[in-house]
């Protein structure tokens, strides 16, 4: 039986989206073809008529989830962004939060193309913050570098409380001690220019 180009979209794009989820959730290693094609509910042998292979499937969803990631912080202040970002609600949505938290670890370990993929995600998540602080009158030169240095400590910090029982007051302080931090050096950055 044969599909249309619409419905091969979709699965398409039902199984990147899929993808996207489970490897934030799981890790890309955790995530088999089968099990994946499982829940997008196709067979296993379907997938190869979507991607090259596994890692073309992890490129693809990698991109998706900074995609998400992107809009769902567009437009908002750098002190919100900070906010919302360190937090253990995002601590906690590991299948729907930052690929930069959940991923970047493995991410070091993937192809030259997941790489370059993960690493415009990463540029785009530095403009973006640039943007953002841009809005609590924080611009010019050292502005980037600002940036760069708030999403590592934000990263660091949801990537080290998650290495954390959850229920421990460590998670916890580990989140409260860098968003403090990192409110700090935007406040204190606006104050200068």
């Amino acid at each position: 039986m044969r599909i249309t180009k619409e419905q091969k979209q979709e699965n398409h794009d039902r199984i990147v989206a899929i993808a996207s989820e489970m490897f934030r959730e799981r890790g890309y290693d955790g995530v088999g073809v089968a099990e994946l094609m499982e829940r997008a509910g196709l067979t296993h042998g379907g997938f190869y008529n979507h991607f090259r292979s596994k890692e073309d499937l992890i490129a693809k969803a990698t991109m998706r989830s900074f995609g998400e990631t992107g809009e769902r912080y567009a437009d908002l202040d750098a002190l919100t962004v900070i906010d919302l970002y360190i937090s253990r609600e995002h601590r906690d949505r590991r299948a729907t939060g930052c690929p930069a938290a959940a991923l970047s670890c493995e991410a070091a370990r993937q192809t030259d193309d997941t790489r370059a993929v993960f690493g415009a995600g990463i540029e785009a998540l530095v403009g973006g913050l640039v943007q953002d602080m841009a809005r609590n009158g924080i611009s010019g030169p050292g502005a980037r570098a600002q940036a760069i240095s708030i999403l590592a400590q934000a990263v660091g910090a949801v990537i080290l409380s998650r290495a954390c029982p959850d229920a421990s007051t460590l998670a916890d302080e580990i989140l409260e001690a860098c968003r403090l931090d990192c409110r700090d050096a935007v406040v204190n950055r606006s104050q200068e220019s």
